[in-house]
This record gives structure tokens, sequence and C-alpha cells, in this order.
């Protein structure tokens, strides 16, 4: 589905991304981990168009179609093609209620009648954003607030959902709740490419896993090859 090669990206003289290549397969959770300035967010925005790439290739397969080249894409053609981005931070707009943030999601559609359905379809998957669904967002609590931004992404139908550190400042139940809710929309048909600092959590879920070291991929494998890697283990997973 997705192909990065020898990808380069630089923040004037930083070399933040360092040849990096990897491969995500149809229907695959694949996970990136890595202490924070890694370079994990770099990559994961370069693939939604929001970082510049200084060298390298993203090739992007459709669902049912062919391999395109999507390096210098706009970001509004790589939503329409199928993927979209829950970004760090959560990123919702505090004014709007919940149901316009996600009708916001749904900005290059014009079928409604889905658009209402889906709508639904995440109420199904966060039944308490239904409850909140005239409140604004600057109301809701921070695991409501990532329940949003999941739900959001999901609105433009994507084929490859990219989850940029969902469990990020949650209390330990939710980030249980937000990652069983990652494996049921997986279950469901989407591919998942998830950026997570807790490695325990997305390593359980992956099917394959990448480490990245200052910019470089340095070990991977299947999310279970490297939860029992003693090296992953001492660095990331406290043992």
């Amino acid at each position: 589905m997705l192909k990065i090669n020898d990808l380069n990206i630089f923040y004037g003289a930083i070399h933040a991304v360092r040849n990096v290549s990897l491969e995500i397969q149809q229907g695959d959770i694949v996970t990136l981990i890595g202490a924070n300035g890694a370079g994990k967010s770099s990559v994961i925005r370069s693939i939604m168009g929001l970082v510049k790439i200084n060298s390298g290739e993203i090739i992007y397969t459709p669902k049912n179609g062919k391999p395109v080249n999507i390096s210098n894409m706009p970001v509004e053609n790589r939503v329409k093609s199928g993927i979209a981005l829950s970004p760090e931070g959560r990123r919702i707009l505090p004014q709007l209620t919940v149901e316009e943030n996600l009708k916001l999601g749904a900005y290059i559609r014009n079928d409604v009648s889905g658009i209402l359905s889906d709508i639904d379809y995440v109420y199904t998957l966060f039944p308490r954003l239904k409850e909140r669904r005239k409140q604004k967002g600057s109301t809701l609590s921070g695991g409501e607030q990532q329940m949003l931004a999941l739900g959001r992404a999901l609105m433009s139908r994507p084929d490859l959902l990219m989850l940029d550190e969902p469990s990020l400042g949650l209390a330990p139940i939710l980030v249980d709740e937000v990652f069983e809710i990652i494996r049921e929309i997986n279950s469901q048909g989407k591919t998942i490419l998830l950026v997570e600092q807790n490695a325990w959590a997305a390593l359980k879920i992956a099917k394959r896993a990448y480490v990245l070291e200052t910019g470089s991929i340095n070990i991977s494998g299947t999310g279970q090859e490297l939860l029992n890697d003693p090296k992953i283990r001492a660095a990331y997973l406290g043992g």
C-alpha cells in the first residue's frame, strides 16, 4: 500500500530523517517507535505532505488502484486518494462542536447521507462523543478530544489512517481504550500507521514495527519480535 524509499528531510542544517525506507502492506498495523526527536513525526507528516522531503520517494497504492509517486502531491489530493492523519496534539477546533469538527473531517466529500452515516459510525466507536455532540471541543477532556481527532480523521473514509501519538497525555485506562479502538478500526479494513512513544502498547498491536534513532531506522521486524528483543526491552520497555 505504501512504500518509502531513501527518505531524507532537513530542517535548515538539521538532518532530521536519514535515508529512511519502510513498507506498509494493505490491512496491516505498522508502528514507528523511538525517542522524542527521533524523526517519527517528520516521517508521518511527510507522507501527508505537511513536511517537504529533500530526497527519496513516497509510493502509494490506493485500494484497487495502481502505484503513484505522491512525493510532490498536494495535501488535498493525498486525502482524496485515501490517506488521513490524526495529528499529534489532536488539533481539534475548540470553538466548534463535536459534530461540526466531525463534519469538517469530511470536507472533501459531498455525499450528505454518507457523511451522516459515517458520523453515526464514529458515535458507535465513541459513544461519549454522541453524548457530547453539541458541546464545543474546548469543553472535552483530553481523552474525549483524542477520540474526536480519531473520529474526524475517519470522516474522509481513508484506506490508510495515520495516527501521531494517540496516547500522549492520556490516563492508562484511556490508553487501553484508545488502543482497543485502533484494533477495532483495523479489523474493519483500515490500514494503520501508528507513531507512538508508548512502545509497549504499540508493539502489542503492530504486525510490523520500525525503530527510529536520530533519524535513521535502527531495527525492524514484527511487533512480537521487537517486544522480545532485549535491546528494545532495555531501551523502550523498561527492561
